[in-house]
């Protein structure tokens, strides 16, 4: 019988055979559309995606103009929508959020304008809420103990030292006066 033959390289008929090569404008396209799809992204972003899979700088620049033309692409608004969610979902401050723009590809003048959603009102009370959030695990614990876990993550968070551990102490000696007010009550 002997061994099959193997088919022509391309094939001479079929989709394979008519187009061997996908356009490359196409690829970058349908990869940019997926990820968009999943998640709004940075103009960066989706620069550094297509990048990895091989699309051509000049055909990624041309694609994202593209997109920026008809409003797809739009990094003042992803990073608005970035600060606003990342300062109310996660309690990040300003410091943390530059950080998380400049991961995102996001710096300079659109970054300061989305920033100048969170003031240091914003921050504090940001700040207050977390701890106030957090101090009820820590009890049982001496209160210095205390005071550097919720400082610590405020730090993480990007919140400056002196906010950090006056919101803390606050709270801890706003928890202090209300213990002694009940030993006074029910005594």
């Amino acid at each position: 019988m002997g061994r099959p033959r193997r088919a022509p390289e391309p094939p001479a008929h079929g989709a394979a055979g008519l187009d061997a090569e996908p356009d490359a404008t196409e690829v970058a396209r349908t990869v940019a559309l997926r990820l968009l799809a999943a998640a709004p992204r940075s103009r960066a972003q989706l620069a550094t995606k297509l990048a990895d899979r091989g699309v051509a700088e000049d055909v990624a620049a041309a694609l994202l103009d593209r997109f920026e033309e008809v409003g797809l692409l739009d990094d003042a608004a992803y990073a608005e929508m970035l600060v606003r969610t990342r300062h109310a979902e996660r309690g990040l401050a300003r410091r943390a959020l530059v950080a998380e723009l400049r991961a995102k590809g996001i710096t300079g003048e659109v970054a300061e304008v989305a920033l100048e959603q969170v003031d240091d009102e914003d921050e504090e009370a940001s700040a207050r809420a977390l701890v106030a959030r957090r101090a009820p695990a820590t009890r049982g614990l001496e209160r210095d103990r205390r005071r550097r876990r919720l400082g610590g993550m405020l730090a993480r968070k990007g919140y400056p030292p002196g906010l950090a551990m006056r919101v803390v102490d606050a709270e801890l000696a706003a928890e202090d006066d209300a213990a002694q007010a009940e030993d006074d009550g029910g005594a």
